[in-house]
């Protein structure tokens, strides 16, 4: 046997490194969002083992961005999805139909396993009518404005006798519209619940009322009467209005008022409670990079600290409470720090 012929022998039998046929796959299918949409074409990437899987922010306002979700930040991203579907009335094992599929993605897969999650055959509210007369879900997420003309449609093809009753309509994705839940009442098809959220961040609010416990509120300069809405310590950009009760469906966060902020605040670390401000460092690059926030260091970072303490303006957020979700994304880093870079698929050698 030749010296290329030894050579293949090795390579085919005892090399580890995988080829193309033995990567490890992560479809639509796996990533439970393997339905139609009329605004994305299907696209295979590389994503890095520390993520758990990337996903594309929804682009109202402006260019979509990668958005990255590493394992460390799953947990509360799965029981903040699951306190929604709970508190809205849905249970484990109810029919769940899908108008937009990257919404899935928002929740993560593994929220939605206990229950029987649909889509419709095709993008448009003919499907999504036909889809609901036909399956009649228990319950619907998709976007509150594509809800609202599909069921006025339903009235005028004379198909209200064909839709399900007591149907819960989660509006999600873009501010509440306010007709749904007034046709929704009117011709007494179920009931309408606000859910807000993001791509980087998941599920953040339902009704006014936080999903998380690392919500804080900041007030804004921009306008008198806005808070910042920041989640474990990072700015969404989005800004909303407080006021007791002020929701239409009683909580205090009136979501459907968003104002995107001119300027997105940035968050100063003073604290933190990794050893190295090295590490600190890397991670403020790693946020910009997957959650698009920018997140400066403070010159006199305190390293080794208790709990971890971030700054926007004179608003001090402290952990360990407020601040889980950056402390999800240091976790992360920490262990991706701790990982051997010696093999060549790490190290880019010339």
């Amino acid at each position: 046997m030749g010296t290329l012929d030894e050579l293949k022998y090795f390579l085919d039998n005892f090399e580890t490194a995988p080829n193309f046929a033995e990567m490890p796959r992560h479809t639509l299918r796996d990533k439970g969002a393997d339905g139609p949409t009329g605004a994305h074409f299907i696209e295979e990437v590389h994503t890095p083992f520390n993520l758990a899987y990337i996903s594309i922010t929804t682009g109202t306002t402006a260019f979509q961005n990668i958005t990255g979700i590493p394992h460390s930040e799953l947990a509360s991203r799965i029981e903040a999805g699951r306190r929604a579907l709970d508190t809205a009335g849905i249970k484990p094992g109810d029919k769940i139909l899908i108008t937009y599929p990257p919404l899935v993605n928002v929740f993560c897969k593994d929220a939605l396993d206990e229950y029987d999650v649909l889509f419709m055959e095709r993008s448009c509210r003919d499907a999504f009518l036909l889809a609901l007369c036909k399956e009649k879900p228990r319950a619907v997420i998709g976007e509150s404005s594509f809800l609202r003309a599909s069921l006025e449609d339903a009235v005028k093809l004379g198909l209200l006798d064909d839709l399900p009753k007591g149907t819960i309509f989660l509006a999600a994705g873009t501010p509440l519209d306010l007709e749904l839940p007034e046709l929704v009442s009117k011709q007494k098809l179920g009931e309408v619940h606000d859910l807000y959220g993001c791509q980087e961040f998941g599920w953040l609010a339902l009704d006014g009322a936080p999903l998380r416990g690392d919500i804080s509120l900041v007030p804004s300069e921009e306008k008198d009467g806005y808070f910042h809405f920041i989640v474990g310590g990072l700015a969404t950009g989005d800004c909303f209005p407080v006021s007791e009760n002020g929701h239409v469906n009683g909580g205090d966060l009136i979501t459907y008022s968003r104002l995107r902020t001119k300027s997105e605040p940035e968050g100063m670390i003073t604290h933190t409670t990794a050893k190295g401000e090295e590490t600190v460092y890397r991670l403020a690059k790693t946020i910009l990079r997957i959650k698009g926030r920018v997140i400066r260091v403070s010159p006199g970072l305190k390293t080794g600290a208790d709990e971890t303490r971030i700054v926007y303006d004179s608003f001090e957020i402290k952990g360990p409470e407020k601040t889980v979700m950056f402390d999800a994304l240091l976790d992360a880093q920490m262990q991706y720090q701790s990982q051997n870079k010696k093999d060549l698929t790490w190290v880019k050698e010339r």
